[in-house]
């Protein structure tokens, strides 16, 4: 009998698909071609001089180039629960403070830590590429909670309630949201948690978007909102958004001590400490002001405004107001099936696949986030290739017929 090289469970695993838009983007700008990349979702943005130089430091110190603990620097996790307390009003002890290898290990731990093979947690489509992959390993069943651009992206208790069954056991709340760039008001975070509270529902809610909202939104943690979710609920978080930190690798993981302990059980073996540079560069970036993301939201709140504009502008293309993160995630359902240069794309892929190889541009379609017939384009890139980028766009979708 010839066994498997490789397992089911890994085979099972697909590749991250906004990652390889953007390694192709990038291949086909090795070779020469002037490609706009809309993939990949980091901030075009040098991490702060100060952080920087805090990272410069920790390299001199003998002190971090042992082990540490696997947990995460104390001083760290007691920084991340101080923070955490001024940004968004969650009273939490160190002990709750898990430190992860960027947002995405805080994920799968998140995850790994809760589910039994065939719980099912309810995650509201569009959604994020990585969640879907951390649930399968985690042996669990997702359930999607579909949303689109007639509603901003924002579910409501009575699509959660629809899908609730006998087996759930976890709510993904994701707000501001990738990909969609949604928001939940204030009354929506509380009714939501309620709901949660009520059929005593355990909460995941990732927060690294935190700091970038735009207009007259507001973020509102669940956590705060509905205080007696406070021992059924998960925060993750992370350095990357926030402080143009994406190849640091520091995430966090916040909730109630025993299920904090079996994280870090999991990551004792699985990886051991973070990078003990990366923590103190975080520990920099947390402990000081917001004035870097100040900055940055401010450009990311311009190229919102404009790339909503342009592409509003396009026959076609309907595209909503995003207030969170840096994502815009327009329908194209009314492009498919039109010819453009000889072709006639059937999906949102095929549309993508026409679009980088004819305008030279890198988007996301909406298959990898569960929404065919959608793109995600990111707006952390600079002005100039923002304008050129969708100018492009609009210009090869101006052939549709």
């Amino acid at each position: 009998m010839t066994r498997p090289r490789i397992s089911a469970r890994i085979s099972a695993i697909s590749e991250s698909a906004t990652l390889a838009v953007d390694a192709k983007a990038k291949a086909m700008k090795a070779d020469g071609r002037p490609v706009i990349g809309f993939g990949a979702g980091e901030p075009d943005f040098p991490t702060p001089d100060y952080i920087v130089a805090a990272a410069i430091e920790a390299c001199r110190n003998p002190r971090f180039h042992k082990y540490t603990p696997a947990g995460g620097l104390p001083e760290l996790k007691q920084a991340i629960a101080e923070k955490t307390r001024r940004d968004s009003g969650f009273e939490v002890d160190a002990s709750q403070v898990l430190v992860t290898n960027g947002g995405k290990q805080a994920v799968y731990e998140a995850f790994a830590t809760l589910l039994d093979p065939g719980d099912e947690v309810l995650v509201v489509a569009p959604y994020w590429t990585t969640y879907p992959e951390a649930i399968k390993l985690a042996g669990g069943v997702q359930v999607d909670v579909v949303t689109d651009e007639t509603t901003g992206y924002l579910a409501s208790v009575e699509q959660l309630e629809a899908a609730r069954t006998e087996r759930t056991k976890v709510l993904l709340f994701v707000s501001p949201s990738n990909p969609t760039g949604a928001v939940y008001s204030p009354e929506q975070v509380e009714e939501i948690g309620r709901w949660a509270a009520e059929h005593g529902l355990w909460v995941v809610t990732d927060e690294i978007y935190e700091h970038l909202i735009y207009g007259d939104a507001t973020f509102t943690s669940i956590a705060t909102a509905v205080p007696e979710l406070r021992d059924h609920v998960l925060v993750l978080n992370g350095v990357a958004k926030t402080y143009a930190m994406t190849g640091w690798r520091v995430g966090w993981l916040i909730g109630p001590k025993d299920v904090v302990k079996a994280a870090t059980n999991l990551q004792s073996h699985a990886t051991s400490n973070v990078s003990n540079v990366a923590q103190v560069a975080a520990l920099a970036a947390v402990s000081g002001d917001l004035s870097a993301v100040a900055r940055m939201r401010e450009a990311f709140d311009r190229r919102r405004q404009t790339m909503v504009r342009m592409l509003n502008e396009i026959p076609g293309v309907v595209c909503p107001e995003p207030f969170g993160a840096f994502y815009v995630y327009p329908s194209v359902k009314a492009l498919l099936g039109k010819e453009i240069r000889g072709r006639r794309p059937q999906t949102s892929a095929e549309l993508a696949e026409l679009i980088l190889e004819e305008a030279e541009v890198a988007l996301v379609p909406g298959e990898a986030f569960g929404t065919p017939g959608y793109f995600r384009l990111s707006y952390a890139l600079g002005d100039d290739d923002l304008v050129e980028g969708v100018s492009r766009l609009a210009k090869l979708l101006a052939e549709a017929h």
